[in-house]
């Protein structure tokens, strides 16, 4: 097992840049992904949220750049805007604090095409963001994908899907016959696989299956409600508690805007991610969300895929996620750097047994709880079901 960046060949500058983050030691992914991407080959990483993939193929991208020459060197793909911005600001703090003069730029769709056009006039080193504007913009000549050494699709299974697979794979056609793919994913299904196998040259398969443990720093709660009365639980306890910076998760998409309104019509701020919204709306809720300006982000596991935000406190689960192992992913934005978190689920009576599995799956406990004259206890009575009532 190796036990610091050293001891791959990297530059010095980027292990110290990652000191500065706080980060030491290799993850099972890194320690097994960075030596074949540095030698060029083809690589399918899968492993857990959280475990630094994004690290895995970004360093030895950073290694193999030449910052002589003016000319995109790599492209990174993403199914949604917010990961593609959250990539390219671990670009910038890893090309600032290593002091590499690399330079990258996000391009995503429902934004000022003009503005993207003359960033890339620049001739950027890394290219990251939506294959859809990615693909214009190469059709209209505005990106050379003929220079790219290295293609990365992050969240692979997302980008294979049958609702953009295509695009994908119009995106990588354009680049040359030597380009180097790497495919990162926390799941890759078979048909993922599948349809992997017609791009890549003889990669290199690298699962990283250990039991993923959720931090015990994480405290799991439930409230009983009926589903009618979810939001008015949640609401209370969202009063009661006053996180410092709350996830809300529902299962739909398309409910995210009205849950939101609902929060707001009760004097509640809020905003959410979801594909609706217009780009600036989405960036500011972000932007809002990370600062501080609002506690509470409303959204679906799809909206939230690979959002990695300091200091959440507390998520709320409005749904129960339809995968266990979506829990998981849930819960994991909270209790990070060694904090503590805790987990709020809203279930109905129906929706108990479901918690039987979470705890089996997981080897946690989540505790029953009501709320009772301002205050927060141990469920007491089985038909608690509507003591929220009194509060």
């Amino acid at each position: 097992m190796l036990t610091s960046f050293n001891q791959f060949e990297i530059d010095e500058a980027l292990v110290a840049a990652l000191k500065q983050e706080g980060i030491v030691e290799p993850t099972a992914i890194q320690e097994q992904s960075i030596p074949h991407i540095l030698g060029n080959r083809d690589v399918v990483g899968q492993s857990e949220t959280g475990t630094g993939k994004t690290l895995a193929y970004l360093l030895p991208i950073f290694q193999k750049i030449d910052t002589l020459k003016r000319e995109t060197q790599a492209m990174i793909l993403t199914p949604t805007h917010e990961l593609a911005i959250q990539i390219q600001r671990q670009i910038e703090v890893l090309a600032r604090n290593s002091g590499f003069e690399i330079t990258s730029t996000a391009i995503i769709g429902n934004v000022n095409i003009t503005r993207q056009i003359e960033k890339l006039k620049e001739k950027q080193h890394i290219i990251v963001g939506s294959s859809g504007r990615i693909l214009e913009l190469i059709q209209k000549r505005k990106i050379t994908s003929q220079t790219i050494k290295t293609m990365v699709l992050d969240e692979a299974d997302r980008l294979l899907d049958e609702n953009n697979s295509s695009t994908v794979k119009a995106v990588i056609k354009t680049t040359l016959s030597r380009t180097q793919l790497l495919l990162f994913s926390a799941t890759l299904p078979p048909v993922t696989l599948q349809r992997a196998s017609e791009l890549l040259k003889n990669p290199e398969v690298i699962r990283v299956t250990d039991k993923v443990t959720i931090a015990p720093t994480i405290t799991h709660w439930y409230f009983l409600a009926e589903q009618r009365d979810k939001i008015e639980v949640l609401r209370k306890l969202i009063r009661l508690i006053t996180p410092t910076r709350a996830l809300i998760f529902i299962n739909k998409s398309e409910e995210i805007e009205k849950m939101v309104e609902r929060l707001k019509f009760h004097g509640l701020v809020a905003e959410g991610i979801y594909g609706g919204a217009n780009k600036t709306d989405r960036r500011k809720a972000m932007d809002d969300f990370r600062s501080g300006r609002i506690s509470l982000l409303v959204a679906s596991d799809l909206a939230a895929r690979g959002l990695d935000i300091k200091g959440i406190t507390h998520i709320f689960n409005l749904d129960l996620p339809e995968d266990p192992q979506l829990y998981l992913h849930r819960v994991g934005r909270t209790a990070r750097a060694g904090e503590s978190g805790i987990a709020i689920s809203i279930v109905s009576n129906n929706e108990i047994s479901y918690i039987k599995r979470l705890e089996s799956a997981f080897d946690i406990v989540v505790s029953p709880k009501e709320m009772l004259q301002g205050k927060i206890g141990d469920l007491r009575r089985k038909d608690a079901l509507m003591t929220w009532r009194k509060n």
